[in-house]
């Protein structure tokens, strides 16, 4: 007869839909019991959402048969909880912080780091008050594309003081450590350093903080969707059809925590020729705006592949800084009155903020 532990860590391989990480890790498995008729799994869904809790217990189920020596297999679902518990004991808001906004991609390479940048410059010269939190800790860019490189000091409070750079309030792990320097850490320490962003930093009082997620769906999103309460995500893609697969993930993930997706941004959309003024879609063309209507969300916008974007990046002064009436900052500008349009149209809970 097979022990609740050989089952628990056969439940490991079950991941929750929309996430790199297992069910195990997530707190679903609440108990399992062995028995002479088989096994009974008890799960705690951590949403509403029938298709989702319908995919976990059906992969639950297959799982746990394909063990060698069991027999019935069982899962039980226990009551969800009610939703002011949920609004009680849910993620937390950062003091000061009105509104919490992602952007994401499904992989790298596709500009998300360079669009949330010059994203977060664009809100500020709409007049808001604006910080941005790298997320990305293994491959930190906003440093380097803001030209940042003092490093940031801690207050009598014992908080860490963000710095400023263009008007903008930054934070990032690239502040802390050298550019040469590796970063391999595991899980569990990227979701204390995120987790230490978010609480032990002095963000003052911001109108929009946007965060930098790292590429994917794994420890960081994870990390960040459990700590505070979003009032949305930005998905940032190429036109290629290898990004656009990846789209659908991101959106995905979002949706599983109940964060509106505000909409989507083709990156490198085009190109328009310096010499000639010819347009040439290098990596297609029209896939976001496609990839929006499938799933009924906003396109935000469409960026091209300029050179000036990049080398004013490179020189540590984003495009929408060192010209601002570069028809590419005009763009980013755009995109930012449109996202300032969706944030409004999707209210969040207000939930409790942690001192």
């Amino acid at each position: 007869m097979v022990t609740p532990q050989q089952v628990l860590e056969e439940l490991k391989k079950v991941k929750y839909p929309g996430f790199n990480r297992d069910i195990v890790s997530f707190g679903m498995v609440k108990d399992i019991e062995v028995g002479s008729m088989g096994i009974n799994v008890i799960l705690a869904p951590t949403t509403s959402r029938e298709d989702v809790v319908h995919q976990i217990r059906d992969a639950v189920t297959a799982t746990v048969q394909q063990m060698p020596g069991v027999g019935a297999v069982e899962v039980t679902l226990t009551e969800p909880e009610q939703p002011q518990q949920r609004v009680r004991q849910g993620p937390a808001g950062v003091p000061g912080v009105k509104h919490i906004i992602a952007v994401a991609s499904g992989k790298g390479g596709v500009g998300k780091s360079t669009v949330a940048v010059n994203l977060a410059l664009a809100l500020l010269q709409l007049g808001k008050r604006v910080g941005l939190m790298d997320c990305d800790v293994y491959g930190p860019s906003v440093p380097f594309m803001l030209g940042l490189k003092e490093r940031p000091q801690t207050s009598a409070e014992r908080r860490i003081i963000p710095l400023q750079k263009f008007g903008l309030t930054v934070i990032s792990l690239g502040l802390f450590v050298e550019d040469e320097t590796p970063i391999i850490w595991r899980g569990p320490m990227i979701n204390k350093l995120l987790t230490q962003f978010f609480r032990e930093v002095d963000w003052g009082e911001l109108d929009y903080l946007l965060l930098d997620l790292p590429p994917g769906t794994g420890d960081a999103q994870l990390t960040i969707v459990q700590q505070v309460p979003l009032s949305g995500g930005v998905i940032v893609t190429t036109p290629q059809d290898v990004a656009l697969l990846d789209v659908q993930r991101g959106i995905t993930m979002f949706q599983q925590v109940n964060a509106p997706v505000l909409g989507v941004i083709e990156n490198m959309s085009y190109h328009i020729c310096s010499g000639c003024g010819a347009r040439a879609e290098i990596f297609g063309h029209g896939g976001g705006e496609q990839m929006a209507k499938r799933f009924q969300i906003p396109l935000l916008g469409e960026i091209p592949l300029v050179r000036d974007v990049r080398e004013a990046a490179d020189k540590g002064t984003p495009i929408t800084v060192a010209e601002p009436e570069h028809p590419q900052s005009l763009s980013f500008r755009a995109i930012a009155e449109r996202l300032i349009t969706e944030v409004a149209a999707h209210p969040t809970e207000e939930l409790p903020t942690i001192h």
